[in-house]
């Protein structure tokens, strides 16, 4: 036996056992090291250490041998709150789950033809007749009990109790191993995969028929040379079952709210990473993130970029929604995970997102962060930095989209509402003019004195904050017109969904909120990406996703750009649907541009003013990012200002250099299209001015 040694350890000394953690998404009993414990109830059985966190990667592993597919179930389970035990055993449990292939323990193999005899037979394991089952008992004994330790509850103790798929004789009884079995579905597993069970749910959920499905999978079938795996025997009752399943899904499992999300949490535990319920002080968070959802953050957000979008239905939601997006190849923003709590999402993250990153890092332990991008400067950056090791930026899409829109609807003269825009944004933007911030208020606030409907909303709602937002973009990276663009795609598209008049009599039901998130609203992007993948369902694709504002921007012909580099008050683009008509981008290049388009008109980023901005980009005629411009002042100030010490000297030199390394970072954002391009000149003036520190004596 592997792992198998001349003296066998005591259940005693289970907790000096190496923890297992094999570098596989999924995996097996073949990638673990056993060995066989003395004495005690388990003795003679095989055990082995693993983390918590991955003990269904090791069931899904289990259930994917090639001479013996199966499907493991719970067949009994039994949990422990901690301090309910003051002298735990050292296999103590806080949580206690039997896993039994479902080929077994009963064997009706024999029984089928006398059932006529003596319909009073019952199967031996004291679980009723197991109704849709008989057909598929086999007694089958392979079994493993899963511990999660009550002294240690980031581990699990497996405990492998039978690891052959045999009966009672010791022979095979399913599998390509059983003579018996050939030709049949006990070659396979007993059930469809839970992927496939998620891929025809999803396609449900957007409407895709019954037919069309077990046609496709026909055609999939056909494909790869005919059937495999029992996924490939997928029958119109399987889909029938399903079908009915999405028809009678209902949100409301209790009449009380708060109970009814406890039952959703309690029904899909491998859809939660981070439940608490309201009580006292503490506030109600849970965290929602699917395996699709997790696939797409382990693959598009590896050496990428995770933005978050949040406090959605901050006015009309019983608890505002914060979504985290990563983006794929043609930057359409994609959720990968949603936070429902009841306070502000910027405060305590460090509760649900430590248990996140750790669902990402178990899946794929070298997976890194390249940026995270927030959209209040509120949040606890220091706790995301720490968390992810990675870059922060901001992005200015909220607060760009709230004061559009704001002017737009409480002032009616366009020159005063491109004026008003414009004046925000030197506010937000300017470091040196204007050091202090409430005295450029006040001048902005003198000048447009007589747009009262506009200035009382601004004082009420953005005066308390304004100087938040300023040291916010004083002190972080700002994300590039690119990011905002995509991130104010998917608040369209949530917006659309959740926002619908005809679902006012829900918004203050979270678990509505958690039933629209997880079926159709999930199932729309599954469908995009499988559209993508495979190139089926061309007919239902979603055009919004791949004609996003920045996407309409790239088709723009540099040729339709009228812009005078030097005078870079306003361009013009000309419309592609109308030859004879130009669209006019006022303050063309910055963050806080003004289109005359429809688009735009309604307070959204439209594809002219992207365009002009990634012309300027491009043609580098536009000024250099402001946080690029702070580095450059930090560094300069340091520069001319040399510390006669030694000591305080060498620190300075230190953070000089590390300073240096950041804005290499920044142009490697840059060059990925999160940032604007970093003006040249503050990397060769940082290089050449380091050169002039004086070197203390050794």
């Amino acid at each position: 036996m592997k792992g198998h040694e001349s003296k066998m350890p005591r259940m005693e000394d289970i907790l000096n056992l190496p923890v297992q953690d094999p570098p596989f998404a999924d995996f097996s009993a073949a990638h673990i090291k056993w060995v066989k414990v003395e004495g005690g109830r388990q003795g003679g059985d095989d055990i082995a250490l693993i983390p918590f966190a991955r003990v269904d990667d090791f069931v899904k592993g289990e259930s994917s041998h090639a001479e013996c597919p199966a499907s493991f179930r719970i067949e009994s389970r039994r949990k422990r709150t901690e301090g309910s035990i003051s002298k735990p055993r050292v296999d103590g449990f806080l949580e206690y789950r039997l896993y039994w292939c479902s080929y077994g323990p009963d064997d009706f193999r024999d029984s089928e033809s006398n059932m006529g005899d003596d319909s009073n037979i019952k199967p031996t394991s004291g679980k009723g007749s197991r109704p849709g089952r008989r057909h598929m008992m086999r007694g089958c004994l392979c079994h493993f009990t899963v511990k999660r330790l009550y002294t240690r509850p980031l581990l699990a103790l497996i405990i492998y109790n039978q690891r052959k798929h045999v009966d009672k004789t010791g022979a095979p009884c399913h599998g390509i191993l059983d003579q018996a079995a050939l030709g049949t579905r006990a070659m396979y597993a007993p059930r469809i995969s839970e992927e496939l069970r998620q891929k025809v749910m999803s396609m449900l959920y957007v409407g895709i028929s019954l037919d069309d499905i077990i046609q496709h999978h026909a055609e999939v079938v056909q494909g790869h040379g005919g059937p495999h795996n029992r996924d490939d025997f997928l029958t119109r009752n399987d889909v029938r079952n399903m079908e009915r399943v999405v028809r009678n899904s209902l949100h409301e499992l209790h009449e009380n709210d708060g109970s009814s999300v406890k039952m959703w949490v309690q029904r899909h535990p491998k859809h939660v990473f981070f439940f608490q319920e309201a009580s006292g002080a503490e506030p109600f968070v849970l965290g929602i993130q699917t395996e699709w959802q997790l696939l797409q953050m382990v693959r598009l957000g590896n050496n990428g970029s995770l933005a978050s979008h949040s406090t959605f239905g901050l006015k009309k939601l019983k608890y505002p929604l914060c979504t985290l997006l990563v983006f794929d190849s043609s930057r359409t923003a994609i959720p990968v995970a949603w936070v429902i709590t009841s306070s502000f999402v910027g405060q305590d993250i460090h509760k649900w997102m430590d248990p996140l990153a750790e669902r990402i890092r178990v899946k794929d332990p070298t997976w890194r962060l390249n940026a995270f991008l927030v959209d209040d400067p509120s949040f606890e950056i220091s706790i995301v930095r720490e968390i992810f090791q990675c870059r922060i930026l901001l992005c200015t899409w909220h607060i760009r989209r709230a004061w559009t829109k704001s002017i737009l609807k409480r002032s009616c003269n366009i020159d005063v509402q491109r004026e008003i825009v414009k004046h925000l944004g030197l506010i937000l933007y300017s470091t040196r003019s204007r050091p202090n911030t409430m005295d450029a208020v006040e001048d902005f606030m003198q000048v447009f004195v007589d747009q009262c409907s506009f200035m009382d909303h601004f004082k009420s709602q953005w005066l308390p904050v304004i100087e938040f937002w300023v040291n916010g973009i004083r002190s972080l990276p700002v994300a590039s017109v690119e990011a905002l663009a995509a991130i104010e795609s998917y608040h369209l598209r949530l917006k659309s969904k959740l926002s619908d008049e005809k679902c006012t009599n829900f918004w203050q039901r979270t678990d509505w909120l958690i039933h629209a998130l997880t079926t159709e609203f999930h199932s729309l992007y599954w469908l995009n990406q499988y559209i993508e993948d495979t190139g089926s369902f061309t007919s239902l694709r979603d055009e919004s996703f791949s004609n996003n504002a920045w996407y309409q921007a790239l088709h723009i012909p540099d040729i339709d750009v009228i812009l005078d580099e030097h005078n870079l008050h306003l361009a013009k683009v000309i419309s592609q649907t109308d030859r004879t008509a130009a669209y006019t981008i006022w303050n063309p290049g910055a963050e806080f541009s003004f289109c005359d388009c429809h688009w735009s008109m309604l307070g959204n980023l439209c594809k002219h003013a992207i365009k002009v901005a990634i012309l300027c980009k491009s043609r580098q005629v536009a000024r250099p990012l402001l946080a690029a411009q702070v580095y450059r002042q930090t560094l300069l100030s340091l520069l001319h200002n040399t510390p006669d010490d030694p000591l305080v000297l060498e620190h300075a030199i230190l953070h000089a250099t590390r300073l240096q390394q950041d804005i290499k970072g920044l142009e490697d954002l840059s060059n990925s299209g999160l940032l604007h391009p970093l003006s040249s000149e503050i990397n060769y003036q940082t290089t050449d001015n380091l050169m002039i520190f004086p070197r203390s004596a050794d």
